[in-house]
């Protein structure tokens, strides 16, 4: 007997059922394997990021705001596509193994070494990526347009308010968590791809604050400034504010508690607490 081909998305509460499964699985993984696919997914985002760099270089003189940053945002979605496609490890979707933990099915050992292996490997993919992009001076492209744009990303985020950092992350992960959730009712790629799409190119194009893209978009910024002060001087620029202190204590910090709270209460304790807790005493 050939087994039924089911083409249309799974409901909701058969979602959570594969969340919770894949939150099992992630929870299980071993050490080494969990390192080098979050080193991975750390350079997926950094693709990501990459391309959204060079759809804003030029467009705030071409184009209205909201149009260059819908463009930066579908640039972006490269780096989750890869991830959920390809296959690797991120911190902030893995914010959803929650939603197994909450049901007793991962340790709350399991969960706290996912995330701190995988965050450790997608820091040192970023730094990687970051550093390979300084060395082949790509920023200098366009007359060092795209350098700018870099610098001004990275400028701006070092820049944030705690607080607005914060609040900034919160928004950030709900709308990632949401996409990785959307993609779990998914049967192909094609599928994976489009519920990706919209949550992704809104975060960015809304200004929220990703830690592990931002493990890419500070420190490039910090290598350009930092070892090639000729360009720094050549496009007129100073940017006190970009220091690694600032982007460990004033972005990273705070954009990493944030997005952990918008994935695990906005949508993870969400949708547990609607589909897969104990309603025998409801």
């Amino acid at each position: 007997m050939t087994e039924q081909i089911r083409i249309d998305a799974l409901i909701p509460a058969e979602m959570a059922r594969h969340a919770e499964k894949v939150g099992v699985a992630k929870a299980a993984m071993p050490a080494r394997t969990m390192f080098v696919l979050a080193v991975l997914a750390g350079a997926f985002i950094s693709l990501g990021a990459i391309f959204a760099t060079v759809m804003l270089t030029g467009a705030k003189d071409g184009l209205p705001y909201g149009v260059g940053r819908l463009l930066a945002g579908l640039a972006f979605c490269l780096g989750l596509i890869l991830v959920v496609v390809g296959g690797a490890e991120l911190f902030t979707g893995n914010n959803l193994i929650v939603m197994a933990w909450a049901n007793g099915k991962v340790s709350t050992r399991g969960l706290l070494r996912n995330w701190l292996i995988v965050y450790t490997g997608n820091f040192v993919g970023s730094i990687a990526t970051a550093l390979i992009m300084f060395f082949c001076r790509q920023y200098t492209f366009s007359g060092g347009a795209v350098g700018v744009t870099a610098l001004n990303i990275a400028a701006f985020k070092s820049s944030l308010g705690f607080v607005e950092a914060l609040a900034l992350g919160i928004m950030c992960n709900a709308l990632v968590c949401m996409a990785v959730w959307l993609t779990y009712s998914a049967h192909s790629t094609t599928d994976k791809i489009v519920a990706i799409v919209f949550p992704i190119t809104a975060f960015v194009a809304a200004g929220f604050e990703h830690c592990v893209a931002n493990m890419y978009f500070i420190p490039l910024g910090l290598f350009i400034k930092d070892f090639d002060p000729a360009f720094m001087t050549q496009m007129g620029l100073d940017l006190p504010n970009l220091t690694w202190g600032n982007f460990l204590v004033n972005n990273l910090l705070p954009v990493t508690i944030g997005n952990v709270i918008g994935g695990v209460v906005m949508v993870a304790a969400v949708y547990w607490f609607v589909y897969l807790r104990d309603k025998s005493t409801d």
